[in-house]
């Protein structure tokens, strides 16, 4: 056969086939969905039933905060020090390389003074005076655990649940269940900050919110901390709003023939994606110039709220992403990874995060954007009892831990003044009402309206979800 011909054939059995399966699944999928993808019904088949949220704002603590230097007071440690952690407590769970070489695992109590706040008599350490503050407005998560270790695998797996790189951020998940709220910007932003205490630590990757195996508009856009905030959010020199316009016209046109070709999705998400990178040029320059906001709500957030790219201003950020109904916005703060020197260190993660944090909960609540709005801080796992290293009176290092952990939660459907969980008195294992990642993520999608079981994509041949075939709602937290 001419070569010629045999390349057109090639070509055409692709055209036939990749049409045919985008149109059968466009009819599968449409008969599932009331036959939206028809044009015969404009629903969407999520949520499940009413939601309590709309957002979410995830403050995550990249690093992995000690909660028995913060939040898990255990006074008894005191009489403790420098004494050997029982093996009855460790109970032969798994070290890391880190410290599994060590002759002695020397206990070492924190420093650090706790008191008790509010009507909920919440305990938390001096270090965070304001989160303390607002304590009433939070639901302390003291039993949460995970399987992974070490931080890419265990902060993958709170992105995407699973420790392997590939899969579904979760504010992917929400883009393609619920859809978006704003047509101008992402579902979904992420944005990361540096800490103070440990400046760099752990490095974090764009695929933590990636969209996986979900089509591509579904992923999670980086807001950046220096220049402008999205990438090729200026146009060329010479280039003006009407050229724009005309070249993506232009663009577009040329890439719905290589569609109705092709049929292939990932074609149309790039349109839709030139599409929201234009509107994006109109929308986000507006709402990161923050001349508008007044000198009331730096001072609340504090002194590095005027910085660009500081955990502070990117609180505020958060704020005005979700007041134009921005459906995730995720807040990576790195540098909580303290193996060493933990009582110099912690300090600075503390000064970085405790204000803004308090200040973000009292800005959304007096918004009104609380009551729809859920608010989730903490890392990847927690920190040993045990000494990492050399101990003194006044420093001790502490490594991985996650056997148990605290998180803290607010906002919407969440019950508020409470503590749920408990660990053993030296912050080893838990003793009351384990909390997994998995169930962490199914209690976040309940309340946002998704049963956690039905929000799946097909994928290789099997149907995925972000609890893959676990989880359980926590239903203790909910109000």
């Amino acid at each position: 056969m001419d070569p010629f011909l045999e390349s057109r054939l090639l070509i055409n059995r692709r055209q036939f086939f990749g049409k045919a399966a985008s149109g059968l699944g466009a009819a599968a999928l449409g008969s599932m969905m009331g036959n939206s993808l028809l044009g015969q019904d404009s629903s969407n088949p999520f949520p499940n039933f009413a939601p309590k949220a709309k957002r979410v704002i995830y403050l995550f603590q990249s690093g992995a905060p000690s909660q028995m230097d913060l939040f898990d007071w255990k006074p008894n440690m005191k009489k403790q020090f420098d004494t050997e952690l029982p093996e009855s407590i460790i109970r032969g769970q798994r070290l890391t390389g880190m410290t599994s070489g060590q002759k002695r695992f020397p206990v070492a109590p924190t420093v650090f003074d706790f008191k008790q706040h509010g009507e909920s008599g919440a305990w938390v350490s001096d270090l965070l005076p304001n989160i303390a503050r607002v304590s009433d407005k939070l639901c302390f998560i003291k039993s949460m655990h995970t399987e992974a270790i070490n931080h890419d695998p265990a902060i993958t797996f709170f992105q995407t649940g699973s420790q392997i790189a590939g899969r579904p951020s979760i504010g992917s998940w929400l883009s393609y269940g619920l859809g978006s709220m704003n047509k101008d910007l992402p579902d979904f932003v992420s944005m990361i900050s540096t800490g103070s205490g440990r400046p760099g630590g752990q490095p974090l990757y764009d695929r933590l919110w990636g969209s996986g195996f979900l089509p591509t508009t579904h992923q999670g856009v980086k807001f950046r901390g220096m220049g402008d905030p999205v990438l090729y959010l200026n146009d060329p020199h010479g280039v003006d709003r009407t050229i724009r316009r005309r070249m993506l016209d232009d663009l577009n046109s040329i890439n719905q023939h290589h569609y109705e070709d092709f049929g292939d999705p990932e074609i149309s998400t790039r349109i839709s994606q030139y599409e929201l990178a234009y509107r994006m040029q109109m929308s986000v320059p507006g709402l990161t110039d923050m001349d508008d906001e007044p000198e009331s709500t730096f001072d609340a957030y504090g002194p590095d709220s005027k910085r660009k790219g500081s955990y502070a201003q990117n609180c505020i950020l958060a704020r005005r992403l979700i007041e134009r109904d921005v459906r995730f916005v995720q807040l990576f703060h790195m540098g909580w990874d303290q193996h060493k020197t933990l009582p110099k260190q912690i300090k600075g993660q503390c000064y970085d995060t405790d204000q803004a944090t308090a200040a973000l909960i009292e800005d959304l609540e007096a918004r009104g954007l609380l009551e729809d709005t859920l608010v989730v801080w903490g890392g990847e796992f927690g920190r040993t009892i045990y000494s990492q290293g050399v101990l003194t009176e006044n420093n001790y290092g502490r490594d991985h831990h996650p056997r148990c952990f605290t998180i803290f939660m607010a906002g919407a459907g969440i019950k508020a003044g409470t503590t749920y969980g408990a660990t053993d008195d030296y912050c080893y294992n838990i003793t009351e009402n384990p909390v997994h990642v998995h169930d962490l993520h199914a209690t976040m999608l309940h309340l946002l309206g998704i049963d956690h079981e039905r929000l799946t994509y097909k994928f290789q041949g099997r149907r995925f979800r972000l609890t893959d075939v676990h989880g359980k709602l926590v239903k203790g937290i909910l109000s």
